[in-house]
C-alpha cells in the first residue's frame, strides 16, 4: 500500500508557548497572563498560545492516518528548537516532508522514521516537532496498512510483548497545586501531584520549609479524600532544580539531609524528587545528580530522584544512565524528535535497570497523547505522564482511556 498525499492543518495545543527566559528575569504573572517583554527569539509575549500541526496522510485505499506536530512549554530554551509556529512550518513540511513520502509504499516503521533524522532544511535537521508528529503519523500508517494497533507495530518491529496491565499515570497540578491536587486524589491517580515548585522563596522556601508544608497538607489530604484504605499513591515533585539553589547544588550532603526531612514528611507515601538541582550543563548535571543518587542510596533512603534537566535527547538519556544519574529518567517525547528516539530511550532505561518515565509536556495534543500511550503500553513504560493541559481532568481521561481500549480490544483478540 502506498502513500497518495500528505495534507496538513494548523492546530492548538493544550497549554501555552511560555518565554522562559523571560520569566525566570522577572516577568509577572498576572491571571493566566504575564507581563512583561519577551526575550526569547520568535516570542511575541510572554506567554502565547501553543500550537500544533496535524499532519495527515491519505493512504491508497482512502484511510487516513493522522497525528499531531507540537513542541513543549518552554521552547526555545535550554538548546531546544526554536518556537514552533504552524504558519512557519506548514510551509516546510509540503515542501521538504510530503515529496519524500507522497507515493511511496508503506513499509515498516523503523525503516520510514528512520528516513526523517536524514531530511535536511539549509543543511540542518528538521524541527523536532516535525519529526514527532511525522514519525507519529507514519506509525498510524504502518498500523492501518497491517490492520495493527500502533502498540503491537511497535512490539513486533521491536522484538515486544504489548502490556495487558494499566501503567501508572501521573498527574501535574501546575501552580493550582491544591485545588488539583485533589481532583487527583478523588480519581485515584496512582502518581501525583508534579506540583511545579519552580521558585525558592515562594514555593520552596529558603531551608526548604514550605515544600515540607505542602507536603504535610498533602498527605493529610490523601488520607481524608482517597477512595479507599488502599489507595497509596505515589508523591512525585518537580522542584526545577530548587534544592540545589537553596542548599547548592553541589551541596550533597546538604540536599540529602533535607531529602531525608522530605521522606520523613512523605510516610508512609513513597516519595521521588524530579529535578532536585540544575548544575548548569549536562557533564556537570550528571555529575551532581550521580553523586546525589549513590549518596541517598547510600543512606538507605527509599526517595527516588528523577532526572529531567539536561536530559533531552536520547544521547542524554544514554548517558545519564550509563552514570547512575537518577533512580528514574524522563523520556520528554517531544524532545526527542522522532518516535523511534523515544522507544530506544526507554528500552535503555530498562536495560540499565534505571525508571522509564514516558514524559511530555503540557503543551501537546489529545492524538500525540493518544498515540504515545501506543508507545508506552509497547515498552512496558513505568510511568507515563498525564497530558496535555494543567486542567488535570483532561490529560487523565484521555491517558487512561487509550490504556482501556488497548487492554480491552486485545483480549477481544484485535491486535
Amino acid at each position: 500500500m502506498k502513500i497518495k498525499k500528505m495534507v496538513c492543518s494548523p492546530g492548538l495545543t493544550g497549554f501555552f508557548f511560555d518565554d522562559q527566559l523571560a520569566i525566570k528575569r522577572g516577568a509577572v504573572a498576572d491571571g493566566a497572563h504575564y507581563i512583561g517583554k519577551p526575550l526569547t527569539p520568535g516570542f511575541t509575549s510572554v506567554r502565547q498560545p501553543g500550537e500544533s500541526v496535524a499532519v495527515m496522510l491519505q493512504l491508497e485505499d482512502n484511510q487516513i492516518a493522522w497525528a499531531d506536530c507540537c513542541a513543549v512549554q518552554y521552547s526555545g530554551a535550554g538548546g531546544r528548537d526554536p518556537l514552533f509556529l504552524a504558519a512557519d512550518y506548514i510551509p516546510i513540511i509540503y515542501e521538504h516532508v510530503a515529496p519524500h513520502y507522497e507515493g511511496r509504499e508503506i513499509t515498516t516503521f523503523r525503516e520510514m522514521v528512520e528516513e526523517l533524522d536524514e531530511i535536511r532544511v539549509n543543511g540542518k535537521k528538521l524541527h523536532t516537532a516535525i519529526r514527532y508528529g511525522v514519525s507519529q503519523v507514519l506509525l498510524h500508517a504502518v498500523g492501518l496498512k497491517n490492520n495493527k494497533l500502533m502498540c503491537d507495530v511497535i512490539a513486533d518491529e521491536y522484538g515486544l510483548t504489548v502490556t495487558n496491565e494499566m501503567i501508572p499515570i501521573f498527574a501535574q497540578s501546575g501552580d493550582d497545586r491544591y485545588n488539583n491536587a485533589d481532583k487527583m486524589i478523588i480519581k485515584g491517580v496512582p502518581v501525583l501531584p508534579h506540583a511545579l515548585i519552580n521558585n525558592v522563596e515562594t514555593k520552596l522556601g529558603k531551608k526548604g520549609e514550605l515544600l515540607v508544608e505542602y507536603l504535610e497538607w498533602l498527605v493529610k489530604r490523601i488520607r481524608q479524600l482517597r477512595p479507599e484504605a488502599s489507595y497509596q499513591p505515589t508523591l512525585q515533585i518537580d522542584v526545577y532544580g530548587t534544592i540545589g539553589q537553596a542548599f547548592g547544588a553541589h551541596n550533597i550532603s546538604g540536599m540529602a539531609d533535607y531529602l531525608e526531612v522530605l521522606e520523613e514528611t512523605a510516610k508512609p507515601f513513597k516519595l521521588r524528587i524530579e529535578g532536585p538541582m540544575d548544575a548548569g550543563d549536562r557533564d556537570t548535571q550528571i555529575k551532581c545528580l550521580s553523586e546525589l543518587t549513590a549518596e541517598v542510596d547510600r543512606r538507605g533512603l527509599g526517595v527516588e530522584l528523577v532526572a529531567d534537566e539536561w536530559c533531552n535527547t536520547v544521547e542524554d538519556v544514554r548517558a545519564f544512565a550509563d552514570a547512575g544519574a537518577g533512580h528514574m529518567i524522563q523520556v520528554k517525547t517531544p524532545d526527542l524528535g522522532g518516535l523511534n528516539h523515544t522507544i530506544e530511550a526507554m528500552l535503555y532505561c530498562k536495560e540499565k535497570g534505571i525508571g522509564a518515565y514516558q514524559g511530555g509536556t503540557c503543551n501537546e495534543t489529545d492524538r500525540s497523547t493518544m498515540i504515545c500511550v501506543q508507545v508506552a503500553m509497547a515498552v512496558h513504560a513505568d510511568q507515563i505522564l498525564a497530558k496535555p493541559g494543567m486542567g488535570v481532568d483532561e490529560g487523565i481521561m484521555i491517558a487512561y482511556n487509550e490504556m482501556q481500549r488497548i487492554i480491552a480490544l486485545r483480549e477481544s483478540g484485535v491486535r
